[in-house]
């Protein structure tokens, strides 16, 4: 009777098959993703890519938020997780943009690649732009260009799509200041640096 008794109270306590995944580790793995992914994540296919009910995802979100504010206890984190175009992403806090550009210019002087140098420029011409249109041009994956880009400081965020949720991207003005110009009215004409005056580039000046 004694066994029947801690049979039943074992199973009382133990968590049912649903609740497999822990609201910790769901916090963790939402983590994970945020800390890689280079476009806004929705409630959805966050749920979808770590297969858990919407509701517990929109709950971690809400103590994500919570924990980076410092609102649970513990110190206000230098980065926050803000919901743009529909979707949560990453963000470093607003007071620590200078932080992170005096970082970028002082500690990672490396010059750019071939391939962020096109990228920029396809963003210098054609902004605002999404990543997608500047993959459409360059015809290559540009995510990763982006990224470092970002990470200069020489392209920016213009504004989200409140329809695709596709980023779209412009110059900023340590591009100018590294270029030596005022603004983008001062870049030089391109149609007669291509061969064909405009593929990739219709409609520039």
């Amino acid at each position: 009777m004694t066994s029947e008794l801690i049979a039943e109270e074992d199973l009382e306590t133990r968590p049912a098959a649903s609740d497999a995944v822990q609201p910790t580790e769901l916090e963790r793995s939402i983590e994970a993703i945020l800390t890689i992914a280079d476009e806004p994540q929705s409630l959805v296919s966050l749920a979808t890519a770590l297969n858990a009910p919407v509701p517990a995802v929109r709950q971690s979100i809400e103590r994500l938020v919570d924990d980076y504010d410092g609102r649970t206890g513990g110190p206000q984190r230098g980065f926050e997780l803000r919901e743009v175009g529909g979707g949560w992403r990453l963000y470093v806090r607003a007071e620590y943009d200078d932080a992170v550009r005096d970082f970028v210019l002082t500690q990672n002087p490396t010059k750019l690649s071939q391939a962020a140098l096109e990228t920029l420029a396809v963003i210098a011409y054609k902004q605002p732009i999404s990543r997608g249109s500047i993959a459409s041009i360059r015809a290559v994956n540009v995510d990763s260009v982006v990224r470092t880009l970002l990470g200069r400081g020489l392209i920016t965020e213009a504004y989200t799509d409140s329809e695709t949720g596709a980023i779209h991207y412009a110059t900023t003005d340590l591009m100018l200041t590294q270029l030596g110009i005022n603004s983008i009215d001062e870049l030089p004409h391109i149609s007669p640096l291509l061969a064909d005056g405009s593929e990739g580039f219709d409609d520039l000046r």
